[in-house]
């Protein structure tokens, strides 16, 4: 049953992570995955206030080298199993995700996708709820603006 009230999205969206990296970056939609993921070339945990945190280095665009230097708050770790079957432990963050004219908070897995085309993937469990994927087209909603 189609729900008229879903915001209808393309397989790929510009989305802005505010309190991440305040350029839009490409994302594709990814039925598939249960969890969102968002690309990070290099990875440190460290600890502040007594928390667990992570810095992380992203390339936000993907047709340039330019680098974001990130910082967040751990939120979880969990093993994902990717694509290809490998299973990996991965850091899980939790920040406000701004598509089109909806922001709302998503838990996101931080990995490595160098080889990847996209530097981040929306999963399952942001788009539940909220959006109806039409397969056949792109850029449905208006471009987030950086922050």
């Amino acid at each position: 049953m189609i729900d008229a009230s879903l915001t209808v999205i393309g397989w790929r969206e510009w989305v802005v992570l505010p309190h991440i990296a305040p350029q839009p970056i490409k994302m594709k939609v990814d039925t598939g995955a249960k969890t969102s993921c968002l690309h990070a070339f290099k990875v440190k945990p460290f600890s502040k206030n007594g928390q667990a945190w992570i810095r992380f280095w992203l390339h936000p665009n993907q047709d340039s080298m330019e680098e974001a230097v990130c910082e967040s708050p751990v939120f979880d770790r969990r093993y994902v199993t990717d694509s290809g079957g490998h299973k990996q432990l991965r850091y899980v963050i939790k920040t406000p995700l701004q598509i089109g004219t909806q922001e709302f908070d998503i838990e996101m897995t931080i990995t490595n996708r160098d080889n990847m085309k996209f530097r981040m993937l929306l999963g399952r469990r942001a788009l539940a709820g909220r959006f109806m994927v039409d397969s056949q087209a792109s850029f449905l909603t208006s471009a987030p603006t950086s922050r």
